[in-house]
């Protein structure tokens, strides 16, 4: 029988103290494995043999409990649960990373050439409320999935960069890179209209079922928005924090999942490399930070992409939601504040979290890619 939910934050530091009274010299397989209807946690009977200091994960758990507002936490090294803390089982509202799962759902479809990613929107007949521009009709599909269309119509939800637009149609489609939710709402209605499949209905056959999703509820899936605003809702997901845990370890293993070749090895390695480099992010100050963009998920890019960050990506979202890949060091960093509390987990936060799991794993990084 599982522990209650309530429990499992106690239940992830009793791990540690224990693993703290294990033999120095114990060792425990290290083979990389996929999991089957459960995780495989022998890492945490284990930890100091599997290379992770009890002593730092004690250190990251009272970090979490006293300075953050994580409700789940799961750390994978290998394949195998090292860490976990919250209601990892919980299934909730999932913001930004939604766009991340969207782009791996494109791949199989544009590989066998139901998705032309050179088709405008002219040519799919796609316009908005109170029209498209012409220029802005001239934008590519592959212009909605790196943020680059130039188009900056209203959403019909928030939460982008919309503010710090440049004047609508002064920007040619493919030319400037701005975070705007019309775009990635439009990716969606796009996929739905070329595929004739339904977006959820595609996580559950492209993933959820092939990763055994512990948690998936098909029915608990909805998109939302002001329709009068924008034609193109959002399709927010709902999914556990220990399954966004799976997609990420999918996503480290290339589209391989068990000796099966999931989701496309080259298309994987497409949306998780980098389109728009730092160096040339809007607003300029995010030219600051350490991240670039690819396919909907932001990529470590700069002088920083070093260490454990080299090749490093994540998916991310509002509230304090992310799917974090570090190929690096094998690590999959899966994060979630549920929104229903009203509470949000910060940048800081997550920073301090990633300093905190790579410092107890004994990786060493020369220089922070923050502060």
């Amino acid at each position: 029988m599982r522990p209650s939910r309530v429990a499992r934050p106690f239940l992830a530091l009793a791990a540690v103290v224990l693993a703290a009274c294990a033999p120095a010299d114990a060792q425990v397989d290290v083979d990389v494995v996929w999991p089957g209807a459960e995780w495989d946690e022998v890492g945490r009977g284990d930890l100091a043999g599997y290379g992770w200091s009890p002593d730092g994960l004690q250190e990251t758990f009272a970090f979490i409990r006293d300075s953050a507002n994580t409700t789940g936490l799961v750390v994978v090294d290998r394949g195998r649960v090292v860490f976990d803390y919250g209601d990892v089982e919980e299934l909730s509202y999932l913001a930004s990373v939604r766009k991340s799962i969207l782009a791996m759902l494109y791949g199989r479809w544009v590989e066998d050439g139901t998705i032309d990613l050179d088709a405008t929107l002219a040519d799919l007949g796609v316009d908005d409320v109170g029209g498209l521009l012409d220029i802005e009709k001239r934008a590519r599909v592959r212009d909605l999935i790196t943020a680059r269309s130039g188009i900056y119509h209203a959403a019909s939800n928030g939460g982008d960069d919309l503010a710090n637009a440049p004047e609508r149609g002064s920007k040619e489609p493919g030319a400037y890179m701005l975070y705007n939710n019309w775009d990635f709402n439009a990716a969606g209605a796009v996929f739905e209209q070329l595929t004739g499949r339904d977006i959820y209905d595609e996580l559950e056959s492209q993933i959820a079922l092939p990763l055994q999703f512990q948690d998936w509820d098909r029915a608990a899936q909805r998109k939302s928005g002001n329709l009068e605003i924008s034609r193109n809702p959002a399709y927010h997901m709902w999914i556990s924090t220990r399954d966004m845990a799976r997609i990420g370890y999918l996503m480290l293993r290339k589209g391989e999942w068990d000796g099966e070749q999931v989701l496309s090895r080259d298309w994987l390695a497409t949306i998780s490399s980098v389109v728009t480099p730092l160096d040339e992010m809007n607003p300029v100050d995010r030219r600051d930070g350490y991240f670039g963009y690819g396919t909907m998920w932001w990529v470590w890019d700069g002088p920083r992409a070093t260490g454990p960050f080299e090749g490093a990506y994540t998916g991310r979202g509002a509230i304090g939601q992310w799917i974090t890949v570090l190929p690096a060091v094998d690590l999959v960093i899966a994060h979630k504040t549920n929104s229903v509390y009203s509470r949000t987990t910060s940048w800081d936060s997550w920073q301090r979290m990633l300093e905190l799991l790579l410092e107890a794993k004994g990786v060493e990084v020369e220089a922070w890619p923050w502060g």
